[in-house]
């Protein structure tokens, strides 16, 4: 069946729409500001064999590794599954990424064949484990970062499965927080497999298997072009994790031969008994992400794209650890600098689409106790852009939540916040200048523990072509009017009155100033 070039466009902007509209249920019926007010989530569609159709335009680090979660259901389950069942995973070496995300998959079934999968990804504030908010920061093994959920059938027919519910709300400090953003996950699931179902009636099945092949088809012809549009060569760049008081490094080898581009991080450090090592999924959509940057973010996001390039890890490694590892801040702070680590390599290839680094972090603030858990990340300065300014008081690389507002924050919590500006002077100087930071002071008005989870609070984000560095995070803990410096990974107790203090980096210039 021959598929047209204008319905090839009207099938990717309808699977693109049911993408967003699964979104928009999530955040709309989701109970926790995390993902209503902040949308910490991420939906997308997959075929029958679990290769992805379309996504949202959430967060790259969920999207990217949301098929190794679908891949995890196809491989214990198979596709011999009921209807009306929908499937459950967080655990990080069996398709999720950090126990935190936990992803939902849904068998979409048309006269009683597969005829794909809608899945969907949601920050859960808090899961258990030995801290608020599920990342402390002394973990070394995942168990200790809360509860771990293998591929498991969680719901049956509209209704939760005991096995999965059970013990899931018995281990977090939020229960009816988490019941209610489950059952928007559930609900954004079913409006998917809706939309999808009725398209296929309508359209006949062998009309969909035709058209979304020829969509991922049409998506890896885009890629493989687009990256042979680069100089072929091998690209080298290595930045560094902060740990303490060392610089772990994370380098990669970029290989361009023709429409092929291989990633390889061979000499990587080995995994550490922390919390900052992420699983091969997060390294993946990492280098989906920077491909993307570096190429042509207008071709369609689906699995075809994903076809030209390959990746080479070491298990074991910080961008490819194993189990019992830690991986909380893995997920959120590594997968930063391996895409900063992808794009300065990639800057070599393609200098006019490269920005200069942006903050580097999402500076995980976590702040609960057996009553409330707060989880937010907080927004700086994106690097200086070929032809443009970095822009200021943004999330940017593996992050695209927005903040809680603050009325919202105060409502749900106790504590205020008594300052929230960009930081003037932050962002690197260059002919494009990076962007600034944020300040926020967070005061607290009972008793909690915080957990921090930054990077470059030592080693400022880079410029490019001549730009200046980007300022460096700095956290403050302020008690009875003096201040003290706290290291960027820390879980530390606090008292009413305290203030928190977040300075979030700047991004680099790009070009000589």
């Amino acid at each position: 069946m021959i598929i047209d070039p204008v319905t090839l466009e009207v099938a990717r902007s309808r699977l693109e729409a049911m993408a967003d509209d699964m979104g928009i249920v999530l955040r709309r019926t989701a109970y926790s500001p995390n993902i209503k007010e902040r949308a910490d989530c991420s939906a997308a569609l997959f075929d029958p064999a679990g290769e992805m159709l379309a996504q949202a335009e959430h967060i790259p680090v969920h999207l990217g590794s949301m098929p190794a979660s679908v891949a995890a259901i196809l491989e214990r389950f198979g596709t011999d599954v009921e209807p009306g069942t929908q499937f459950a995973v967080n655990d990080p070496y069996a398709g999720g990424t950090h126990l935190n995300d936990l992803t939902l998959v849904r068998p979409v079934f048309t006269d009683g064949t597969l005829v794909a999968w809608v899945a969907n990804r949601a920050h859960h504030a808090d899961v258990g484990g030995e801290a608020p908010g599920s990342m402390p920061a002394h973990a070394t093994t995942v168990e200790q970062e809360g509860h771990v959920v293998p591929p498991i059938p969680a719901v049956r027919n509209g209704e939760w499965i005991d096995s999965f519910l059970d013990p899931f709300l018995a281990a977090t400090r939020t229960p009816a927080e988490r019941l209610g953003d489950l059952s928007a996950q559930m609900g954004a699931n079913e409006a998917g497999a809706l939309r999808i179902g009725r398209l296929v009636e309508s359209e006949g099945i062998d009309r969909w298997n035709a058209v979304t092949a020829a969509l991922l088809s049409y998506g890896e012809r885009r890629t493989a072009s687009a990256i042979g549009d680069l100089p072929d060569g091998i690209y080298r760049f290595t930045d560094f994790l902060e740990w303490r008081d060392e610089n772990l490094p994370i380098t990669v080898a970029v290989t361009i031969d023709g429409g092929h581009l291989e990633a390889d991080f061979t000499g990587t450090t080995p995994q550490i008994a922390g919390n900052i090592n992420a699983v091969e999924a997060v390294t993946r959509s990492c280098l989906y992400y920077a491909v993307r940057v570096a190429t042509d973010p207008t071709i369609p996001a689906n699995g075809g794209c994903y076809r030209p390039v390959s990746l080479t890890t070491q298990p074991g490694t910080i961008v490819d650890t194993q189990r019992p590892a830690a991986v909380a801040a893995g997920n959120v702070e590594t997968s930063q600098r391996i895409a900063d680590v992808l794009l300065g390599a990639l800057a070599q290839a393609a200098p006019d689409r490269v920005p200069a680094a942006s903050q580097g972090t999402m500076n995980n603030v976590l702040i609960g106790n057996d009553d409330f858990a707060y989880y937010e990340t907080v927004g700086g300065g994106q690097g200086g852009r070929p032809g443009r300014a970095g822009m200021s008081g943004i999330h940017t690389g593996m992050t695209n939540t927005k903040n809680t507002p603050i009325e919202s924050l105060e409502a749900h919590y106790p504590f205020r916040i008594a300052a929230y500006r960009l930081r003037q002077g932050s962002g690197g100087r260059g002919r494009y200048p990076g962007g600034e930071g944020i300040e926020r002071e967070i005061e607290f008005l009972t008793g909690a523990t915080v957990s921090l989870m930054g990077e470059r609070r030592r080693l400022h984000p880079w410029g490019l072509q001549g730009g200046e560095p980007g300022a460096v995070g700095e956290d403050w803990l302020i008690r009875n009017g003096a201040g003290e410096r706290l290291p960027g990974k820390c879980t530390i107790e606090v008292e009413a009155g305290d203030r928190l203090r977040v300075l979030t980096p700047g991004g680099g210039g790009w070009g000589s100033a």
